[in-house]
């Protein structure tokens, strides 16, 4: 029904049928620092599976060179001798692929309103545990190796 038939909008006036969207007031324009906190507080799920799945293989990779390290600053005589480095390039390798693979198999990919019933992996779900765990693996390294590790000197 067009608004001059419509005999609801007849009894309210001509004050109501000015209201809408068009003649609502103009919404402000928010920040850039408004719109990243706004960002950081509600992420996608997808990013909190990838980032989730990436730190907890981090942490306890990190935790397990940070007792290898430990054990042979102490002096223990370990099978191998000294093998840090070669630790180091495990935990990287180890963290990144398990990201990667972890975030390919939790994280679907969008199917849009009226896709298919069921949803199917990507390279972009890949891409996006890869992308996502490189700077876990390095942050969770240095706090290991320069804020934790120090603790163990004393």
């Amino acid at each position: 029904m067009s608004p001059a038939r419509d005999p609801a909008s007849a009894a309210r006036g001509p004050a109501s049928s000015a209201r809408g969207p068009a003649n609502a007031p103009p919404s402000r324009q928010r920040s850039w620092a408004e719109v990243r906190w706004r960002q950081f507080r509600n992420p996608p799920r997808p990013i909190v599976r990838a980032v989730l799945s990436s730190l907890i293989v981090a942490i306890v990779l990190a935790l397990a060179y940070l007792a290898y390290d430990v054990a042979l600053s102490r002096g223990t005589s370990l099978a191998g001798g000294d093998l840090r480095v070669l630790a180091i390039a495990m935990y990287i390798g180890t963290v990144l692929l398990s990201g990667t693979l972890i975030t390919y198999l939790v994280v679907p990919r969008p199917t849009g309103a009226g896709g298919p019933a069921r949803s199917r992996r990507s390279a972009w779900s890949a891409a996006l545990g890869f992308f996502a765990s490189v700077p876990i693996a390095y942050l969770v390294m240095v706090v290991a190796t320069q804020i934790v590790r120090p603790l163990f000197d004393a």
